[in-house]
């Protein structure tokens, strides 16, 4: 994913935020901020005329944003314009969507960002305050430094491993969402040296709420354009997935609302997409859909994408 600007003025008050958190006892949370049925997330990225959030009648059906995002240089975009809000506004805002069924998450690093260069102790430590400090409810790991797993087997899954296990020491399981956002060929057998998302979730698997699968940006192979290359006949698809020992109702399907938000392929059109959810749920998936992004995946994109065919 993509942030589309670049923040560094909050570095600073990131940094010193994060050497108070490590001694920081953990936040008690009212229950009900994790869905514990199919999620339905949406990223919210670009900057929207009068609002910071996407009005709810907007995103109705959807029960989780993703605010993008939070670099390691400091919030940018979404996240910054959240952090930004007055406490009063943002807790108000929080009150409201919650009240609806939504929950409010950052999006950390994406597509420009490249993580791995920091501590990943220290850099869940401060991830961790943002949530804390601006009211959120959890944390989406967006990494994508494609080079590096490549190029140097093992060093991204101990990193992710590490930043995950101190993660959850700060956002208590059940009481904070923590899910990760891996693009859909890091969970293909072989296709990473050190294993890539295979070999996160065998390590903290357990840690993780769900994955919000990046099923786009990869054509012309696997390309995932059809319902078959995004539920069986690739090994990366979902039931691959599941084959290689992945919780299957973990795997979050994500799809881009435009092509302009994926030039690199994996569109599906709302109604297409929408066989390929009964198709899976007759497998026994029931994992959700991700939309990337608002405004272009809205209320009338995941209506139609879900159709009849989840459980109310």
């Amino acid at each position: 994913m993509f942030s589309t600007s670049f923040s560094r003025i909050f570095t600073i008050c990131l940094a010193l935020a994060s050497l108070g958190v490590v001694h920081a006892l953990p936040h008690v949370r009212r229950a009900g901020q994790v869905p514990t049925g199919p999620k339905f997330v949406v990223y919210s990225d670009g900057a929207l005329d009068g609002s910071v959030l996407p009005p709810l009648d907007h995103i109705a059906g959807f029960n989780v944003l993703n605010l993008a995002f939070l670099l390691t240089t400091g919030p940018a975009d979404q996240a910054k314009n959240w952090a930004v809000l007055p406490a009063d506004q943002r807790q108000t805002l929080k009150q409201q969507y919650n009240a609806a069924g939504v929950s409010l998450v950052v999006s950390a690093f994406g597509e420009t960002d490249t993580p791995t260069a920091q501590d990943p102790t220290a850099m869940a430590n401060t991830l961790a305050q943002f949530v804390l400090n601006t009211d959120l409810d959890g944390v989406d790991i967006d990494y994508e430094e494609f080079a590096l797993v490549i190029a140097q087997p093992g060093v991204a899954e101990t990193w992710l491993t590490t930043l995950t296990q101190t993660l959850r020491q700060q956002l208590p399981q059940g009481q904070f969402i923590l899910s990760h956002a891996p693009v859909g060929p890091w969970f293909s057998p072989g296709f990473c040296p050190g294993g890539c998302y295979l070999t996160v979730d065998k390590n903290v698997g357990s840690l993780i709420d769900w994955y919000n699968i990046q099923f786009y940006n990869q054509s012309p192979d696997p390309g995932y354009e059809s319902c078959d290359t995004l539920l069986s006949t690739t090994p990366s698809s979902i039931f691959s997935i599941q084959k290689s020992g992945v919780d299957v109702n973990k795997l979050v399907i994500g799809k881009p609302g435009i092509q302009a938000d994926a030039p690199s392929g994996g569109l599906i059109d709302p109604a297409t997409l929408a066989t390929c959810m009964q198709t899976a749920v007759a497998g026994g998936w029931n994992a959700g859909v991700m939309g990337f992004q608002f405004p272009h995946t809205d209320a009338t994109w995941i209506a139609t994408v879900k159709g009849s065919v989840f459980a109310a």
